[in-house]
């Protein structure tokens, strides 16, 4: 029996997408004490993990390799070894397209390579970011052509990430999990599995509800973001406010209120996603998710108003934006880490490429990114670079970064993370008139 192995950690695991998501998971799962089998199509990814090498700053190589000595985690391309395992957990991306409708391509090969060589007793989990009901209406009826009975042969649920890349604070042990089966057995043994590697579980009433609880957790971010965001620039309209000291004064109110920041934009997997999910959903239902749609917009417009920002910037500084030499740093979407999906440092290197004589960038994180084809170096940060450029945009508040060495060798500044807490005729700041 199924939960009978579960609770003796012999039940064999089998992890699709080894990414930001799944790999950190599987470790997690090995440190339990079962037996992880990890499925990814890029082969390259699967050497690199069977070697023991990290490309995840969340995932320690030594706990890697470790876990790899002892065979406790394997990598792998080939689908056929699904048959081997007692629970499958799907943590493929799910990106939108060029519309910004869902694309859920690889959640559905992925439930159709899973069919294939499904048995009884098996519990799978879908814990890609979705919209409601994909667990129900596109992941089950994919399954049932195995002609397997759902809640009696084989068990279907949605556990929804719960992943803040480089938050050291919480992991995947400690950071609570929901979990949705499709029917009460399912909830039932998702939930006895989750339980023997994350301390605390909420079971909810169905998959849907797990599905919108993700999509609320990551809207809520995204509404909040662009709020501060809109009060920004409405500070920097009025002139004489600071946004930063306005939300440092406020959030001195111990209840009713979260300090959100502004920024550049906003990055990672979900927060820029998931609205879009939401509101094409919600169509279906002939319901318009209007406020939702517009703190999309406004936080997609935020690399726009920046650029806007620095060519302005340049000019009060006597300087033809035309001819300007530009540093960027940060390229990664939060700080402290290397992770470059989606993040709005990358729209502002496209739109001011086109405004500038040169632009560059360092980041201690990121050596190299792929711009529109382009290969494009982190350059170093030296006092010779500093003083030659015309202009430093601050767009990720790195840790490593020595500001005070920044200030003394820069000639302008545009901070759009309050990173440099200093005040002069030199540092411009997002939502401020100087």
């Amino acid at each position: 029996m199924l939960k009978e192995l579960i609770n003796k950690k012999k039940a064999k695991v089998a992890v699709i997408g080894l990414g930001y998501v799944g790999l950190p998971l599987a470790l997690e799962i090995a440190r339990a004490g079962f037996k992880v089998i990890g499925v990814d199509l890029d082969q390259n990814r699967v050497n690199q993990i069977n070697k023991g090498i990290s490309f995840i700053s969340d995932v320690d190589p030594q706990d890697l390799k470790f876990f790899i000595s002892e065979k406790r985690i394997t990598a792998t391309s080939d689908y056929a070894r699904l048959k081997l395992c007692d629970i499958i957990i799907i943590c493929v991306p799910t990106p939108i397209n060029v519309n910004k409708e869902p694309d859920l391509s690889a959640v559905v090969r992925c439930s159709q390579g899973i069919s294939k060589y499904m048995r009884k007793e098996q519990l799978i989990i879908l814990k890609s970011t979705t919209y409601p009901e994909t667990t129900e209406k596109v992941v089950l009826p994919i399954l049932k052509e195995s002609g397997l009975k759902i809640g009696k042969d084989f068990f279907l649920a949605f556990c929804p990430e719960r992943i803040d890349p480089g938050n050291k604070k919480f992991g995947v042990a400690n950071t609570p999990t929901v979990v949705g089966g499709v029917t009460k057995n399912c909830t039932k043994t998702a939930v006895l599995f989750y339980r023997q590697f994350i301390n605390t579980v909420f079971p909810v009433s169905s998959p849907r509800t797990a599905e919108m609880t993700k999509l609320l957790e990551n809207t809520f971010r995204n509404v909040n973001i662009a709020l501060v965001n809109e009060f920004a620039q409405l500070c920097e309209r009025m002139g004489n406010i600071d946004i930063w000291e306005v939300i440092n004064a406020a959030k001195t109110k111990p209840f009713g209120f979260m300090p959100f920041y502004p920024g550049p934009g906003v990055g990672g997997h979900c927060i820029p996603i998931d609205p879009y999910y939401l509101s094409w959903k919600a169509r279906e239902y002939d319901f318009h998710t209007a406020f939702i749609e517009l703190s999309a917009r406004i936080n997609e417009e935020m690399p726009y108003f920046v650029v806007n920002k620095i060519i302005d910037a340049l000019g009060r500084s006597g300087q033809c934006s035309g001819r300007a030499n530009i540093l960027l740093l940060g390229m990664a979407f939060k700080k402290d880490i290397a992770d470059l999906r989606h993040s709005p440092a990358l729209k502002v290197f496209e739109l001011i490429a086109t405004r500038v004589k040169k632009v560059q960038y360092n980041d201690p994180y990121v050596p190299r990114i792929n711009l529109n084809n382009k290969i494009i170096k982190s350059v170093a940060l030296t006092p010779g670079l500093l003083k030659k450029v015309d202009a430093v945009v601050i767009l990720t508040d790195h840790t490593k970064y020595d500001y005070d060495f920044i200030i003394k060798h820069s000639r302008l500044i545009i901070d759009t993370r309050n990173a440099v807490k200093k005040r002069s005729r030199k540092i411009i700041k997002l939502g401020l008139t100087q």
